[in-house]
């Protein structure tokens, strides 16, 4: 498994994001892959990025990261946020989901080496993705306060430091 940039990835994978489906329950948090895809396509990429996590070379999940003018509200300024992480839903209970948390830090320092803190925002009551995210290093760090579907979490992840 590999969590590879939007821009590097050939033709083919490109086309192969657009089998990835979510079921309808997940596509109210996350959205599908169309949508993200048409945020990222039309977003500079000094402010949004995405990233496909392959296995056996095919894209499975994708997730966009976003910074800058695209911070939501809640984000700390020096932040990049994980936004609509898709794993396919013929795929989920395989461990993507915690591989592109794993690989998520590494890939957002390789293109914005300034950011110093991932952050997600996840519903109150998702208590499978917010255990997920307690065991890959993410601390809760703040009340909770009202989303679009009910009461969100906000949750950073601390990134390291760059050695000048």
């Amino acid at each position: 498994m590999q969590l590879v940039d939007y821009e590097a990835l050939t033709p083919v994978q490109r086309q192969q994001l657009l089998d990835i489906e979510v079921t309808t329950a997940q596509h109210a948090f996350s959205g599908d892959i169309t949508t993200a895809l048409y945020n990222l396509v039309g977003m500079p990429g000094e402010a949004v990025r995405g990233f496909a996590l392959l296995v056996a070379d095919v894209p499975q999940a994708f997730l966009l990261v976003k910074r800058g003018v695209f911070l939501a509200a809640w984000a700390h300024a020096k932040a990049a946020t994980l936004n609509a992480l898709q794993v396919d839903h013929r795929c989920q209970g395989q461990g993507l989901g915690r591989a592109c948390l794993a690989a998520l830090p590494g890939a957002v320092k390789a293109v914005w080496p300034e950011v110093e803190c991932l952050q997600l925002s996840v519903d109150e009551d998702n208590v499978a993705g917010i255990g997920l995210y307690r065991r890959m290093g993410w601390v809760d760090d703040g009340e909770a306060y009202q989303g679009r579907f009910g009461r969100e979490r906000r949750m950073t992840l601390r990134m390291p430091v760059q050695e000048a």
